[in-house]
């Protein structure tokens, strides 16, 4: 860069860029004015050599570039380049596909307020939401509320590993009748608590799928590293 360009650069571009900047383009995740003013110099110096080596530097303007280089901020551009797929970059939470948050976000509190819930709290092991276990537990207390002695003792013998023909044992009745006990607590099942539970049970939250995308994901960019 020439010493012309140089002097356009700071006393032109530079004093609109830091008057502009930080009323005009969204901060984006962790971003400051400050970050955002120095991608806009960085970006601004770049335009400004290309038009310099194109014998341009007469015909744009000071004002033109620090325009466009604001309307580039604008658009999610920064010095290091710009993605529209990358979950970390700016023009990607620009357009509304993803958002960032901070670990140390408050999620929830106890009614008392004196327990705080973190977002880092909620996503660092692999179990559920406390909140679905427990409404599950209610529908499951429900539904074996709503079942004989023997379907009941049936359910806890399947549930504890045993065969139907040792919980027949247990109760007196053979193996035919167990038979029939299972299928009326099937139809049961399907009737208390819908026709897709079989499929439901067996999907994967998506909780775990977003969970599991991340961790391959900050995965591959520990490999591409080294």
């Amino acid at each position: 860069m020439s010493a012309r360009t140089n002097a356009i650069l700071q006393k032109e571009i530079i004093p609109r860029l830091c008057g502009s900047i930080p009323h005009s383009v969204r901060c984006v995740g962790a971003e400051s004015s400050e970050d955002l003013v120095a991608d806009g110099i960085a970006m601004a110096a770049r335009m400004l050599a290309r038009v310099e080596s194109q014998g341009k530097l007469g015909k744009v303007s000071a004002s033109n570039i620090a325009y466009y280089t604001i309307q580039h901020l604008k658009s999610g551009r920064r010095a290091n380049g710009t993605s529209s797929v990358d979950i970390m970059a700016s023009a990607t939470q620009l357009n509304g596909s993803t958002q960032l948050h901070s670990l140390n976000e408050v999620v929830s509190q106890s009614e008392a307020g004196d327990e705080i819930f973190e977002l880092h709290d909620v996503i660092s092991n692999d179990h559920e939401d406390p909140s679905v276990r427990a409404t599950r537990k209610l529908d499951w207390d429900t539904f074996l509320g709503g079942l004989s002695k023997v379907e009941r003792i049936v359910v806890e013998f399947l549930y504890a590993g045993k065969t139907l023909r040792q919980a027949g044992r247990s109760v007196g009745v053979g193996d035919s009748t167990m038979q029939t006990y299972r299928k009326k607590i099937a139809a049961k099942v399907v009737e208390f608590m819908g026709a897709d539970i079989l499929r439901d049970i067996a999907a994967i939250p998506n909780w775990r799928i977003g969970l599991d995308c991340e961790r391959a994901l900050l995965a591959c960019r520990a490999d591409r590293r080294h």
